[in-house]
């Protein structure tokens, strides 16, 4: 198996479209609709998200996007990897190249909302030196969500 390969891509394509059915269906088997924020493939075309996608011999096996909020901020969505890609860091070059794209386009916050039941996201993410913080944006004080930011400076 060759090394994982991280670019933007568009999220219009038909192996996107099953990352993101299988990102919704690991959501959907933790926590109820009302509290998951997932945004769908016409949300992550607008032109302030910057979407990524992972490959492995060309296979899609994750995605992950950047929203930039444009008051200096951004928001990571949708960071997922398929059961048989996981524990290689795809995940952790996918937040790389987001964390990259974010710099280049000015962002010195990147914000993001979790469930307390993702608890390998959770790892990743303080591994990757994001820290917990109060809720942000228009999400609601859910006890169902982690708030979550890192600051790129």
């Amino acid at each position: 198996m060759s090394a994982p390969v991280v670019a933007r891509e568009s999220p219009h394509q038909a192996e996107v479209a099953e990352l993101l059915r299988g990102s919704d269906a690991y959501s959907r088997s933790l926590y109820p609709p009302d509290s998951s924020y997932l945004i769908d493939p016409d949300q992550l075309a607008r032109p302030n998200v910057r979407f990524f996608v992972a490959r492995i011999d060309a296979v899609a096996v994750g995605c992950g996007a950047l929203v930039v909020k444009g008051d200096g901020t951004g928001e990571l969505k949708r960071v997922y990897v398929v059961d048989a890609a996981r524990g290689r860091g795809i995940a952790g070059r996918l937040i790389d190249a987001i964390e990259a794209a974010a710099r280049a386009e000015g962002v010195e916050r990147l914000l993001l909302e979790t469930g307390p039941l993702s608890l390998p996201a959770l790892a990743l993410y303080r591994r990757c030196g994001y820290r917990e913080r109060g809720p942000f944006g228009d999400y609601p004080d859910d006890p169902l969500s982690v708030f979550m930011e890192k600051h790129l400076g």
